[in-house]
């Protein structure tokens, strides 16, 4: 069963214009369903994050946010599978899977499933694709000035003054019935 309601807006599309640069992906592509390598357990899947190379940011760069977010989730305020905030700016790739314990101070608050670190795709079974939008935000502050036990909406607020450009890509996940 299709839960029927409107397509709901890109999230950064709400958000004032920043720049762009390149972010790619061996895992998963721009617009094409993603493996259930990197879907949650509840749906069966590895809940593995994807890998993910950025590059062509701005040269006043002094960290990255790397979060993931499900626009399309039916909750009226969509769902956060990962936010990873104080990713130094050395940093220019993730490996699958990546131990964000070796990221030089970089952490993850938690997630909508209520656990740090990324949490994979879990759409209603039946319903219509979902949208994981996996964005990487060039900042200009080394440290964002948020702990841990910040809400994901508290770092997008923060993000908003601190964003020089973003780097997103797309990939789908569904779950047939």
């Amino acid at each position: 069963m299709t839960l029927e309601r409107p397509i709901a807006p890109d999230p950064y599309e709400l958000l004032p214009t920043v720049g762009s640069f390149a972010l790619s992906s061996d895992d998963v592509r721009n617009g094409e369903p993603m493996d259930a390598t990197y879907a949650h357990g509840s749906v069966g899947g590895g809940n593995v994050s994807p890998h993910l190379s950025w590059s062509g940011f701005p040269a006043e760069t002094k960290s990255f946010v790397v979060t993931c977010f499900d626009p399309d989730a039916p909750t009226g305020s969509g769902f956060w599978h990962w936010v990873l905030v104080d990713v130094p700016v050395s940093v220019t790739e993730l490996a699958g899977g990546v131990d964000e314990t070796g990221l030089g101070g970089a952490f993850s608050i938690r997630n909508d499933y209520g656990d740090t670190g990324y949490g994979g795709a879990a759409p209603p079974a039946g319903d219509r694709p979902h949208r994981y939008v996996f964005a990487v935000h060039a900042v200009d502050v080394e440290r964002l000035d948020v702990g841990p036990g910040a809400s994901p909406a508290y770092v997008g607020f923060n993000l908003a003054f601190h964003t020089l450009a973003r780097a997103v890509i797309r990939p789908t996940y569904q779950v047939t019935a």
